[in-house]
């Protein structure tokens, strides 16, 4: 069994054919599915959606790039949810940065100061984090530790292979692998992978994007974690099984509600 520790099911490409995409996974061994919160607009569909599957949950956070509609109010709303299991995905994101030096730093500051606000709700609410971090690893580790996200741990969301970020798994954190580990120019990630300690490695899609191979370029969905295990067993040396019962008990540990899903 599977479990997508991050897909967006909420996503406006999954409209048309959501059943068939779930139906799909589950014939195909993945039957667990964790959507994201990326933007407050969003959560309402991610909470419809996991009402009316019994095997999908959601999460409630603003995405660094949604930081100006971040509303703790309606966040705590969905966090009350019973199927609302954690907090983010939220984090820090330096990839498109404006020009100016002044703009930059007050971005980067706005950023961080939503990023501390969404690690203290989590440790108020006692659920897990789902980090997401681009071209910010200094400052990504900085604020998870200044805040005590230790308490509460989480995962780092497509794991961009920094071995600075590493030692986080002493924090409780887990390592969100998907689709780029099938990419050619993934040699860091193949890199590091035997060294992050299995007991802390769960598989994610973070579909509709970064589909993996050899379904590049095409709409990627939960099934295709299938194919980011196999690449797994591969580098690991190890049986697609003992690849798919280790993360799915990593992240049935981690994200405790899952644990009712077999």
């Amino acid at each position: 069994m599977i479990i997508d520790t991050h897909t967006h099911l909420d996503d406006k490409r999954y409209i048309e054919d959501l059943d068939e995409v779930i139906e799909r996974a589950v014939e195909g061994g993945v039957e667990g599915f964790l959507i994201p919160g990326a933007d407050i607009d969003d959560l309402p569909r991610a909470c419809e959606i996991a009402h009316k599957y019994e095997n999908v949950y959601f999460a409630a956070g603003v995405h660094p790039y949604n930081i100006d509609s971040y509303d703790e109010k309606i966040l705590r709303g969905y966090l009350k949810d019973e199927k609302c299991i954690a907090v983010g995905e939220c984090g820090l994101d330096y990839f498109r940065l404006p020009d100016s030096q002044s703009q930059i730093e007050s971005l980067k500051k706005s950023q961080q100061e939503i990023f501390a606000k969404q690690i203290e709700l989590a440790i108020e609410v006692k659920k897990p984090l789902i980090v997401h971090i681009r071209d910010a690893n200094e400052d990504s580790k900085r604020v998870l530790r200044e805040n005590r996200a230790d308490l509460v741990g989480g995962v780092l969301h497509c794991y961009n292979a920094s071995r600075h970020l590493l030692d986080l798994s002493s924090d409780g954190f887990y390592f969100g692998i998907g689709g780029v580990l099938t990419f050619k120019n993934a040699k860091k990630l193949v890199e590091i992978l035997p060294d992050i300690p299995k007991k802390r490695i769960i598989l994610e899609t973070d579909s509709p994007y970064l589909t993996p191979h050899p379904h590049r370029g095409e709409r990627n969905e939960p099934y295709y974690t299938t194919f980011v295990a196999k690449k797994m067993a591969e580098i690991l040396n190890l049986s697609i099984e003992e690849v798919e019962n280790f993360t799915t008990l990593n992240a049935k540990t981690l994200f405790n509600a899952l644990k009712s899903v077999n």
